[in-house]
Parts: C-alpha cells; structure tokens; sequence
C-alpha cells in the first residue's frame, strides 16, 4: 500500500478508507487497554491520532513509544470522538521505524526559545514553527516561479563566483585555493595569476548584471538565488547568505516596473493566504497577530506613489520626532518608511526618483542630474521589501557615473558593451526572499526563516 501523507488523510480520504501513514511521534499517553499516539509527518501543521488497543500485535510496542520515534502505520479511518480533531487512525498494524531516547533527545512537549532552537539547526524542522515556516517557503517560491513564468519570463541561473562587483559596496566574500599559509606574493602583492580563476574572484552579491545580459536578448527573465554579502552585521535582519529574486525586463521604464513590482507583491500575499491559510494562522496567534490583516490589506490595496523629494517633504512637515533626522539627500531609514505607510499613507508606497549620490552607478540618470530612476516599495512593518531601478541604457552617461563611482571601465566592458550594441530601455528589482518571508510571517529575527541562517562567527550545519 502505497504511504499517505497526514494532509492528504484529513482533507480528501473518507471513514472506512485503510490507509498506511509514516511519521514521528509528538505524544503518546496509554492505559490498560488503549494506546494514542499523536504523530506528524511534516505535510500539515496538525497531527493525527493512532488508536491502538490491547487486541493489537503493536500495542506493547506502541506503549513505550517516546517522542521523536519514527512509526510506520496501516490501518482504518474513522471519526475521531475526541475534540480538536476530525479523524483518528484504528491502527491495525503498528511498526517502529526508529527509537529516540528520551534522555536525550532537546525537543520535548515544551516551548522553546529560538536561540536554543538555532543550536539544534538539525532538528528544529521537527517543531511547529520551523514546519510552518518552511511550507511558507516553500510555497512562495512556487508563487515566485509561477508569477514570472505565467508572464513569459525566462528563469537565468547566474554566477555564483563573479569578478564583478553589482553593488560597488565592497563587502564582498573572496574566493581562492590559495594556500592562506604561504600566499604567493610579487612585490608585496598578491600573485592573483597563482590561484584557480587566474584573478581575484568573489562569492555573488546579485546576479543583476548577467540578468542584463539575457534581457538584451530575452526580453523578460529573472534571477532566484543564493548571494553572499559580507558585513559584520549582528542584527534581526541581517544575513551573509541569503536569497534574491531578481527580474530583468528590456523596452520597460520605471513605471512599467513599478507596475510589475506591485502585481509581483500582491500575488504573493494573496497565494500564501490561499494557499498556507492554517500555517498562516498559526504566525498570526503565536507571532504576530496583524499578519494576516496585513497581507490581506497588501494583496487588496492601491499601492501609493511617490517620488523621494515628495516622501521628505511629507516627513519633515510631520510633527513626528524621528532617531534619524529626515532631510533631502539622505537615504530613508525604516522608521521613516514606516511611518510612511503605516500612519501617514495607511499603505503601501512606492517611493521614485532617489538622489543619485546615494544611489548605484547602473541607475539612470533623470534630466535634472541630480535624480536617478530608482525606485523602493515600502510596506507597513518593516520599510523597504523591493528595491530597483531603470537602469543607466545611454551608454556615454554610463561612464561618466562610472567615472564618479571609480569603477573600471576595463573590468566592466562587456556590461558597456549592452550599451553599444542594439540598447534600449531596460529596467529590473530585487526582492530578498528571507525578508520576505520574515515579513510574511512576522517572525522576528531573520534567523528563523532560512534553514541554516550564515551570520558573523556563525557557520554551523
């Protein structure tokens, strides 16, 4: 008989179907007579009860079951006369897969706080919360593929080691075979010619610059994976290894991507709350009780626009005393974006056209030289989720913000090339899937919403 998930028995099987289910169990409790054991298989947030009475072969088995044991299980369906569940399993056969030893095993019927929870990386899945949270990962990145190839996209996989720096922020990750021991050196330098690529090389911090390259050919495409950045940043909200999605889109000015980035926003809110509604539930009661009504009010709500000068002016016209002083030419923190949307707005706000000075070189300049077409969207709870831009397409005003940037026009060649060689206007975002699903979920600390979190000092798992 072939193994059905717990999901799959309580949403589409009937009374009277005999079924055979595999998991782990949470709790047992047994009397003379009777044994319950509750067990998960990870495919619902809810557990499911097995019945298994005297009569059984596996009932002494069954009555020295600890949590963390793996149990296989054939039996029949039935309504279930206890409450909080709709169904219970009458085993007819019971078989342990694997013991765990209650001595030692860290997860008991207990809460457990997320730090302790981050030391036991490799068994933190086993609980509610890391359960929900990776159905909701999951479930976004299938909403995140579905998106972009309903509409046409190309998916590019691009580089993960680069020799090219998207950002110009420097806090990059090298890579090298180099012996650290005995670096070879001419001169006091470094002989990069002695390592593997012949050159200094670099874990990616964005995969933008291929994704340029595909849409000067492709049209639409996009970008989902891994990058590296890093910073010494011990915060709630800072990782060195983390997700990007990032769409390119050729013949497309910023209005065009501002319009793609709210669609992009809105379905995703609206699948997770379609389609993870009981998990969700769950990070609504345990986490953050405006989650839900947050998403709903994203997926169903106007998006404000506005350009950054206008997004000043309206602050420093607030009576609201800020941490950080608000004043043009200076990047808006998250406590101005917040309050943005959710006191002044009451919702979403797509803030255009930043100084360039505080902007990267790739940007296009507007005609008053002092503006890019840069373009960040701002939800309530934490600031900034999308950030983007059209990029720079006229190829001497390229350089010349190269130039200012001191950036090499000898190592970006190429990326100058797409300038000379059929241009046109082009334009893409990045969205990083951790905060995102940090937003999503209202979890804390960033930590807690990727498997094995990449932090200063921290590489476990």
């Amino acid at each position: 008989m072939q193994r059905s998930k717990i999901k799959e028995i309580l949403t589409q099987k009937k009374p009277d179907d005999e079924v055979l289910v595999q998991g782990w169990v949470k709790t047992r409790r047994s009397s003379k007579s009777v044994t319950f054991v509750q067990i998960t298989d990870g495919s619902t947030l809810q557990d499911l009860q097995i019945v298994v009475d005297e009569t059984n072969p596996g009932h002494d088995a069954a009555a020295t079951l600890t949590t963390g044991c793996s149990v296989s299980v054939q039996g029949v369906l039935v309504e279930s006369p206890g409450q909080g569940q709709k169904f219970e399993i009458q085993a007819n056969t019971l078989t342990v897969l694997g013991e765990s030893d209650p001595d030692s095993y860290p997860l008991q019927k207990k809460r457990h706080s997320p730090e302790f929870l981050r030391e036991i990386a490799h068994l933190r899945p086993r609980t509610n919360t890391f359960g929900a949270m990776a159905r909701v990962r999951n479930s976004l990145a299938y909403a995140i593929h579905t998106f972009f190839q309903e509409r046409g996209f190309q998916f590019i996989q691009t580089p993960i080691i680069t020799a090219s720096d998207a950002e110009g922020a420097g806090s990059m990750f090298q890579v090298t075979t180099l012996n650290l021991n005995d670096v070879p050196k001419d001169n006091g330098a470094v002989k990069h010619e002695d390592d593997f690529f012949g050159r200094p090389t670099f874990l990616t911090v964005s995969g933008q610059l291929e994704a340029e390259i595909f849409a000067m050919a492709l049209s639409d495409v996009y970008t989902f994976g891994p990058t590296f950045r890093a910073e010494n940043s011990n915060t709630s909200r800072h990782l060195a290894e983390f997700w990007m999605v990032e769409p390119e889109v050729a013949f497309c000015q910023l209005d065009g991507l501002s319009e793609l980035a709210e669609d992009f926003l809105k379905r995703l809110c609206s699948h997770v709350l379609a389609n993870c509604l009981e998990d969700m539930e769950f990070f609504n009661k345990w986490y953050d009780n405006s989650t839900i009504s947050t998403l709903d009010s994203i997926a169903n709500s106007q998006f404000e626009r506005l350009t950054y000068t206008e997004a000043v002016d309206l602050l420093k016209k607030s009576s609201q005393t800020f941490e950080y002083p608000v004043d043009w030419g200076i990047d808006l923190q998250s406590e101005h974006e917040r309050y943005l949307t959710e006191t002044m707005i009451q919702r979403p706000v797509i803030v255009t056209d930043y100084p360039k000075d505080i902007k990267a070189f790739y940007m296009r300049l507007n005609d008053d030289g002092e503006t890019v077409r840069a373009m960040d969207v701002l939800v309530p709870r934490i600031g900034e989720i999308i950030g983007g831009s059209q990029r720079e397409e006229r190829r001497e005003i390229l350089e010349g913000r190269m130039n200012e940037s001191g950036i090499s026009h000898d190592e970006y060649s190429w990326y100058l090339d797409l300038r000379s060689y059929g241009t046109v206007p082009h334009s893409g975002f990045g969205l990083g899937f951790e905060r995102t699903v940090q937003f999503i979920t209202g979890v804390s600390n960033i930590r807690d919403v990727i498997p094995f979190p990449r932090t200063p000092k921290s590489a476990e798992f």
